[in-house]
């Protein structure tokens, strides 16, 4: 496997202008963890870019039945890579198809790239944010404040587990 210096410069994540909630909520992204041998990634929808603790974070939300789950509860590092709108066919795959039952890197034309801290980011994406956990939490229906977001978002009652990771690097497109 071929590493990200190859493709991507690093950069500082106050550099960037993307506009998240845009690029999370519209345009979509790959969370992926696991280590070079073995490794799987997901599209997701929902998230976050920001600080906590005064340090930059990226939050994400995974079911605890997707394959993903395992990963990243059992690794340090995960990533978040985001594409241009000619891959979204890539993202739509991977949200549909389970790690589980499919090789999705061989069915989409995924080229892996191993980052500095030993993740897992995609030659084909223009940016990837490497975070390292620092919290996780499950999210908890008595919690929730907003009227309907219960039966709207959780008929299995697969409720989300929130994970925090520290940004440690921050990879942008070169070539």
């Amino acid at each position: 496997m071929e590493t990200i210096n190859n493709f991507f410069q690093t950069t500082d994540i106050y550099s960037i202008t993307d506009n998240f909630v845009k690029s999370i909520g519209n345009d979509w992204l790959l969370i992926t963890s696991g280590t070079p041998e073995k490794f799987n990634t997901m599209t997701a929808s929902w998230g976050a870019v920001g600080v906590l603790w005064s340090k930059p974070v990226g939050i994400c939300f995974i079911r605890p039945t997707r394959y993903t789950f395992d990963f990243i509860n059992k690794d340090q590092i995960f990533t978040l890579s985001f594409f241009t709108e000619k891959e979204h066919s890539i993202l739509q795959y991977c949200g549909s198809k389970s790690g589980r039952n499919v090789d999705k890197i061989a069915q989409t034309g995924l080229i892996p790239l191993q980052t500095n801290s030993g993740g897992i980011a995609f030659k084909q994406s223009r940016l990837c944010i490497e975070c390292s956990k620092v919290y996780y939490d499950d999210l908890k229906p008595s919690n929730f404040i907003l009227s309907g977001t219960d039966q709207q978002n959780y008929p299995l009652k697969d409720y989300h587990r929130m994970f925090i990771g520290e940004i440690v690097n921050v990879y942008k497109k070169t070539i």
